[in-house]
């Protein structure tokens, strides 16, 4: 999975995540999603020794990356990433809504934190939750255990408190940028680390014809497609999606959830 470069927002968001929640009033604040997390831990899912709250009451999942569908070998996932936005989440929920699709919304904290509403209206609309961390740090990989650790619960506790009680499902490294530690932390906490199989490159803005002729090459290539509701204008994001989704259906693709 390859890094997303030039995101220079992200500075400011860092700079937002300045005074975020400590990581215990974070993690106090969840609440269960529909009752407790149905996921099954896999072979070695068991939390990292040192991973702050390990466990605290939620069923773990599995550590491995996950890019399967729910739907199966026909099934396609759509992801959303770094949202949500004022102005484009609430355009890809018509869009997603108009084609009877449901996705993944890969939130960054301090926008869930500035944005409940939209937290509010991704869930109401049967949108599953994902943690992106607070601050979108892109290094992720390179930084220590507990700076990992802050990133990834403070900003599963500001989505949750966004969302009103829903804990996310999932977590998503910014950039791809997982470690066997993180890994293990998101597993404890019951958000299974997500992946990604096709990068529509929408981020880059390169035209709307070219973000549809990336999926419609590259979704042989598995069932996880990412796009972004935020980090600039995405409005080739929105037009490509009113094209793209319609045209996964004719190809025999139903949408689905990753698998947890």
């Amino acid at each position: 999975m390859a890094r997303h470069g030039g995101r220079g927002w992200h500075g400011r968001v860092f700079a937002a995540a300045v005074g975020v929640t400590a990581v215990a009033a974070a993690t106090s604040a969840w609440t269960a999603q529909a009752g407790p997390f149905s996921g099954h831990a896999g072979a070695g899912a068991s939390a990292h020794a040192s991973s702050p709250a390990a466990g605290a009451g939620r069923a773990p999942v599995a550590v491995s990356i996950v890019h399967a569908s729910d739907k199966g070998a026909r099934g396609v996932n759509i992801t959303i990433d770094d949202g949500p936005d004022p102005v484009w989440t609430p355009q890809v929920l018509q869009v997603l809504k108009d084609n009877g699709v449901k996705a993944t919304f890969c939130m960054v904290g301090t926008q869930a934190e500035a944005h409940p509403d939209l937290v509010k209206a991704v869930v109401a609309a049967g949108h599953r939750l994902c943690d992106h961390t607070v601050s979108h740090d892109t290094t992720m990989d390179k930084k220590p255990d507990s700076y990992q650790s802050k990133e990834i619960l403070d900003a599963a506790g500001m989505i949750t408190k966004a969302s009103g009680g829903v804990r996310p499902m999932y977590y998503r490294a910014p950039g791809g940028a997982f470690t066997p530690y993180s890994r293990h932390l998101a597993a404890s906490q019951g958000m299974r680390p997500l992946g990604w199989n096709v990068d529509s490159k929408d981020f880059e803005r390169p035209g709307i014809a070219a973000i549809i002729a990336t999926v419609k090459g590259e979704v042989p290539n598995g069932p996880t497609i990412l796009f972004h509701d935020a980090g600039g204008d995405r409005s080739q994001t929105v037009a490509a999606l009113r094209e793209i989704l319609p045209w996964l259906k004719q190809q025999g693709y139903s949408f689905g959830f990753p698998v947890r």
